[in-house]
């Protein structure tokens, strides 16, 4: 048996241990990892651990540091205070807002996963004050970072298209951008429609009533007793109401503000800058912050270095090519498109979408040469159907909504909803991209 079956095998393996048994599947994906590459493809040690994402991991910890001081704050609170305010309490728009928001970076050339660090955490924030589901809060961000994902300016755009000019393929910069952008809308659609998206329009909040309150615990930890505003009574520690802007709350706001500047336009690591941030706002207030690190979100963590390193062992193996190559000397160029998607799909769960899509892309250059295939609409599906599935939470984006969970709903039934969810993406989404794009014959 061949090493990219060994590898698939185990792939198949860990997934089924680790849906079946509590235990975390990162923990599984270093042992497979670490049998499949010293006995199956000779790796050493050191070549596997190389496979592990340390930008992934860093910006994991990073992002949930900062936030995690955030919260012990109360600026979370505010910055949810203030946006519901601006949607004039109206809480069924707050999701589209966010996927609005998160479509806009990506579309504008913030990588996706940057923009889900951003947005994510505050999103979040919403789900767990108002009620809402957190399961399509969390999906309506990476959905948001995936439809605005192929602009021609963003990143994701700028590789398929550069990878299309590099195979003689014809350009279609707007088609593949559209079709993530109407398919992720359609998904976040079904999702509020499934996930109580029509109760959320009876809603009408106030985020200025302090009648309200009882939808959250307050997020602010430590400083000193301070009056609750229109009352003239002391608030014990750890139950400020809604008070005026605080001074740590100003620095807090200056450093989310100063982290998306320095990442988004100066193009530096999201992690390195977040937590940059989150230990300058830790040294202004150490007492007040010293437990913060205890909030990162550490099993998440385990999960995707574990997950990111076994992918990298599955690349190695050559299992994506070797299905890949498989699927364009099927006789039938338009079943072939139909398992490249799936392999797009399934290789990019596990993986990086960024990396997949330059190794994919080629492969599917013989199907559309000799299959009659539409370029722009075959590679449209190719790319929806390998970032789609960025909702799992072994992918950065999944990994970072499980990692900023809210509080109303615990990490155990948080992760199983976006695996869930995940699977039925995975299994079904590659189909009805191409059943929408390809098999038709446009």
């Amino acid at each position: 048996m061949g090493p990219e079956w060994v590898a698939i095998l185990a792939l198949v393996a860990l997934f089924v241990m680790g849906t079946l048994l509590p235990i975390n599947m990162g923990a599984l994906a270093y042992v497979a990892a670490w049998l499949v590459g010293m006995f199956s493809l000779d790796l050493s040690e050191r070549e596997i651990l190389g496979g592990v994402s340390g930008d992934l991991i860093l910006t994991l910890i990073g992002v949930t540091y900062l936030f995690a001081i955030a919260k012990n704050n109360g600026t979370v609170d505010l910055i949810v205070r203030s946006a519901v305010r601006a949607v004039g309490g109206r809480v069924a728009l707050i999701p589209w807002v966010m996927f609005a928001v998160t479509a806009l970076l990506t579309a504008i050339g913030a990588a996706s996963p940057a923009a889900c660090a951003i947005i994510g955490p505050i999103a979040l924030g919403f789900a767990g004050r108002y009620k809402i589901n957190p399961l399509m809060m969390g999906m309506f961000v990476v959905h948001g970072a995936q439809g605005g994902g192929f602009s021609p300016i963003s990143i994701y755009g700028t590789i398929t298209n550069s990878v299309m000019e590099e195979n003689n393929l014809p350009s279609s910069e707007l088609t593949v951008f559209l079709a993530s952008l109407v398919v992720n809308l359609v998904m976040a659609a079904i999702l509020f429609v499934l996930l109580g998206g029509r109760r959320l329009m009876e809603q009408r909040i106030d985020p200025d009533d302090p009648a309200d309150d009882h939808l959250t615990e307050d997020l602010h930890r430590g400083g000193a007793t301070v009056p609750a505003r229109g009352y003239g009574t002391s608030v014990p520690t750890g139950t400020t109401q809604a008070l005026g802007v605080r001074r740590d709350q100003v620095l807090t706001l200056v450093a989310f503000v100063g982290v998306a500047l320095v990442s988004l336009i100066f193009d530096k690591n999201i992690g390195f800058v977040s937590i940059t941030a989150a230990v300058v706002l830790a040294t202004l207030a150490p007492k007040e912050h010293k437990d913060a690190v205890r909030q990162i979100a550490w099993p998440t963590v385990l999960l995707v270095a574990g997950v990111s390193t076994y992918a990298a062992v599955l690349t190695e193996a050559g299992s994506p090519e070797f299905v890949g190559n498989w699927a364009a000397g099927l006789g039938a160029a338009v079943i072939g498109a139909l398992v490249l998607c799936y392999v797009g799909g399934v290789v990019s769960a596990f993986a990086s979408s960024t990396a997949l899509l330059p190794v994919i892309i080629p492969i599917a250059v013989p199907l559309i040469g000799n299959g009659g295939i539409s370029a722009g609409l075959f590679v449209a599906a190719l790319a929806i159907a390998s970032t789609i599935v960025d909702v799992s939470p072994f992918s950065t984006n999944g990994a970072l909504m499980l990692a900023n969970r809210p509080d109303s709903i615990t990490e155990p039934v948080y992760y199983k909803q976006i695996l869930t969810y995940s699977m039925i993406v995975v299994l079904v989404g590659p189909m009805l991209v191409w059943a929408a794009l390809v098999l038709p014959g446009w």
